[in-house]
């Protein structure tokens, strides 16, 4: 069985067009991160001033611990919120890639299977056992990355659960 220079240019223009959708994927899951990251830069950079501002008003140190207390609590709540953003843009990005690697391992599978029934048409006498563990292999393959997904997914779910419940403790304190 060969390909024809039509099946090889198609096969190529499809992975170009598929790494060019995994790419624009990637690019907006960095413009989400960046964008975040500057938001977290100007608040930052203001509330920063803020508390400077205050510190050069403090008169004793009583003032300048209380001072001090007062900004440790907001700032933990802030690494928190920043790191539960993260997760979330990163549950996103890799839903949105396994969503792909889904989309084009049906479509790879359904061409395997288009090759394997044109190839048994066109099989000599005698070769069914070939034709039948080929077909066997390729229904395994499947079943490999289907248990494969959804372990990941599983795992996944498991730590989305924990990170939630994590969030909750950390809001009750």
């Amino acid at each position: 069985m060969k390909l024809t220079p039509e099946q090889i240019a198609a096969a190529q223009k499809a992975n170009l067009e598929t790494l060019s959708g995994l790419t624009n994927q990637a690019l907006q899951s960095i413009e989400k991160l960046i964008e975040l990251n500057m938001h977290i830069a100007k608040q930052s950079l203001s509330e920063s001033m803020s508390s400077a501002k205050k510190a050069l008003e403090v008169k004793d140190i009583q003032q300048l611990l209380a001072h001090q207390a007062e900004a440790v609590q907001p700032m933990a709540e802030k690494i928190m919120a920043y790191s539960r953003h993260l997760y979330e843009l990163a549950h996103e990005t890799q839903a949105s890639f396994t969503k792909s690697a889904e989309k084009e391992f049906q479509a790879g599978q359904q061409k395997m299977n288009a090759l394997v029934e044109e190839w048994t048409e066109n099989a000599p006498a005698g070769s069914d056992a070939a034709v039948h563990a080929m077909k066997q292999a390729i229904t395994s393959a499947a079943n490999v990355f289907e248990t494969s997904q959804k372990a990941v997914k599983h795992a996944v779910d498991v730590a989305q659960s924990g990170n939630q419940t994590v969030r909750k403790k950390s809001s009750k304190k």
